[in-house]
Parts: C-alpha cells; structure tokens; sequence
C-alpha cells in the first residue's frame, strides 16, 4: 500500500479519534455542570447554616461547639451550606459529633432496639426520633458529597479528554501535511513498489 495512502489513512483515523474526545469533553463539562447545579440548589433548599463564628470562640467539650470541629468546620462559620466539601465537614464532623455524644453512641439501631425493649420509655422514643433525623440528615449529605466529587472527576476528565484531543488534533495535522510532502511510489522491476 501507498505511504501517502498509509498516512492518509491513520490521519483520519485520529480525526476520528479528536471528534469523539471532543465529545467525551462537552459530555464531562455537561454531566460536572448537571451534577454541581444539582448539589447546590438541593442543598440551598435545606437552608442550613454553619454556626456563626462567634459560636466557634470558646468551644467546649459537649457543647454546641467542640474542640474537634475547629480545624474542620470553623472555615465554613457563618456560611449556607451549599457545596459537597461544606456538605461533608458539616456531616462527619458537626452532626456525627452531636450524634457519638447520645446514648448508644447516637447509633440507631441501638437506641431504636433500646426503645422497643422498653416501650413506655418516653425519652428513648424522643432518642430514636432524633437519632433518626440525625442519621438521616447525615446521609443525605454524605450523597451530596459523594455527587459533588462525582462532578469533580467530571470536569477533570472533561480537561483531559480536551487536552488529548488538542494534542491529536496536532498529530493527525502533520500526519496530512505529510501525506502532501510524499512522494507517490514507482513500480520497480520486481513488481514491487518503491518510494521516491
């Protein structure tokens, strides 16, 4: 076969191969966008708010405010919870916090176990109810987190699938550039080709 041919051949092939990573890209910016867009407004309806930052001046060990949450939920004082990272700050280290200081470690199975074996109980069904919404809330935050870092890979894969199809775009460039540059082959006596 033809050099020029060949090379012809393989520049479209990678002409190909930049359309459908173009695609992958414009896919990755629309699923980040989705994704992000989605985190924000579910959790702007929650309308939760971090503790101010004068509630985070003088914590105290089984207060609203512990010592644990400094580092990690002081940044956010006074912020509307909207975003996957503030959604996990506030989960794992401001309500999972309240809920090891319960009875049963804030675990509900526990306490819910707990209050079925004593049914006229009426602080364990006022535990369970807490616990319950505790938990409950706590996951649904966990989920906005997890979604958030799914738009993360998103919108990093998206990068890299523009990055690659800029740089094959430019290989399949002089890959025709180069098809012009050669020489169409000549027959030699054997009955083979031969380039110029």
């Amino acid at each position: 076969m033809d050099r020029k041919v060949i090379d012809r051949l393989i520049s479209g092939t990678g002409a190909i191969l930049v359309v459908a990573l173009l695609a992958a890209g414009g896919l990755g910016l629309w699923a980040a966008s989705f994704t992000n867009s989605n985190v924000h407004s579910q959790l702007a309806k929650q309308d939760i708010t971090f503790p101010s930052k004068a509630a985070f001046a003088h914590p105290v060990a089984g207060s609203e405010i512990t010592p644990s949450m400094i580092p990690s939920v002081s940044m956010y004082a006074g912020q509307q919870l909207l975003t996957g990272p503030q959604a996990k700050a506030y989960a794992d280290n401001f309500i999972a916090v309240h809920l090891s200081e319960m009875p049963y470690g804030g675990v509900y199975n526990a306490v819910s176990a707990a209050s079925r074996a004593a049914p006229t109980n009426a602080t364990l069904k006022a535990e369970v109810t807490t616990t319950f919404q505790g938990t409950t809330l706590r996951g649904l935050l966990l989920e906005a987190y997890a979604f958030s870092v799914f738009g993360e890979v998103a919108t990093w894969a998206a990068i890299g699938a523009f990055v690659l199809a800029g740089l094959m775009a430019i290989l399949v460039i002089l890959g025709f550039v180069h098809a012009r540059k050669e020489e169409p082959s000549t027959p030699t006596r054997s009955g083979t080709t031969a380039t110029a």
